[in-house]
């Protein structure tokens, strides 16, 4: 069987640059791994959930006593209703949950008008890649968002996680403080960068707006010829231009946890917030990586906390 375009590319660029390629998935020395599973949720009880996989496989894992959920606010597991649409984090091989998220969405973007007067309607460019979105902010959420997001006004970045409710985003937390600046004027990078050997340390962030089950990462710094992206190359953190099937060291640096993951997608929108992650510490300004929601869960990520304090390196 022949590689794929990203993985060739990967081995080309790893070939050029003189580094080993490395496999992508989890670090071996971070103890025993974390698996993320997503499915359809068709039967659940306190301890066995039963789902449906996007490949259409039915699999019962069971639920660790541990195990807590969340579907637009912390529930119990057994709690969760038929046919959610869920992701996990399995420990032992795999077949015990410690950890479910139901209907969880995030919505970035920025924003091109709001309407309404108690539940607010708003509409977000989320970037030449993935179009415009449509949010609903319901009332009892407004005042947390608005605390976050002072500026509810065109031109500005939004970023919240909500749920997917009768075909709708439904925003319920602010992912972030939304930056000062209009989407528009990013701050420019350190003078210079310390060279491809380093590490960068920034925010590693989600979306979901990648593949069912797939692992990888959005990449600000993409050349542009590379996406066809008029928008691409643009961040306030020293990093490097790299091109799509580059593989990435990303480590979480609040779990200890590292993993090799590929450049699947151009993460011009992610390059636009300068913000930091407080999750363990204070992270240096600007998102470096913007990982799937699998990638984000095998890391020790939590989706609703919705960022960790990463460094990257290159494989």
């Amino acid at each position: 069987m022949g590689l794929s375009n990203v993985d060739r590319r990967r081995v080309l660029a790893a070939a050029a640059l003189g580094r080993d390629t490395g496999p992508p998935g989890p670090d071996p020395g971070d103890g025993d791994p974390l698996r993320a599973v997503a499915g359809e949720v068709l039967d659940v009880s306190p301890h066995l959930i039963t789902i449906e996989t996007p490949g259409g496989a039915e699999e019962r894992l069971v639920i660790a006593p541990w195990a807590t959920a969340w579907h637009g606010a912390d529930v119990a597991p057994a709690d969760l209703p038929a046919g959610a649409m869920v992701l996990m984090r399995a420990l032992r091989d795999g077949r015990v949950v410690e950890r479910i998220w139901a209907d969880t969405t995030r919505i970035t973007g920025t924003i091109l008008s709001v309407q309404g007067r108690k539940d607010l309607t708003v509409e977000l460019d989320c970037g030449p890649h993935r179009g415009h979105r449509t949010v609903v902010v319901p009332y009892r959420s407004s005042g947390r968002l608005q605390v976050r997001h002072p500026k509810f006004e065109p031109g500005y970045l939004f970023d919240a996680i909500g749920v997917r409710r009768d075909g709708a985003s439904h925003a319920l937390l602010p992912a972030t403080s939304q930056p000062p600046y209009p989407a528009r004027s990013v701050p420019p990078p350190p003078p210079a960068y310390a060279g491809l050997q380093s590490r960068v340390a920034g925010t590693a962030t989600w979306s979901d707006t990648f593949d069912e089950e797939e692992r990888g990462a959005a990449y600000p710094m993409l050349e542009r010829a590379d996406t066809g992206c008029a928008e691409a190359g643009v961040s306030c953190a020293g990093l490097p231009y790299l091109s799509v099937g580059s593989l990435l060291q990303v480590r979480n640096v609040c779990a200890n946890r590292s993993a090799n993951v590929p450049v699947v997608a151009c993460g011009c929108l992610a390059g636009r917030f300068c913000d930091r992650c407080v999750e363990c510490d204070t992270s240096p300004r600007g998102r470096i990586a913007e990982l799937s929601p699998s990638s984000y869960v095998e890391l020790g990520g939590d989706l609703v906390k919705g960022c960790f304090n990463a460094q990257i390196g290159l494989g």
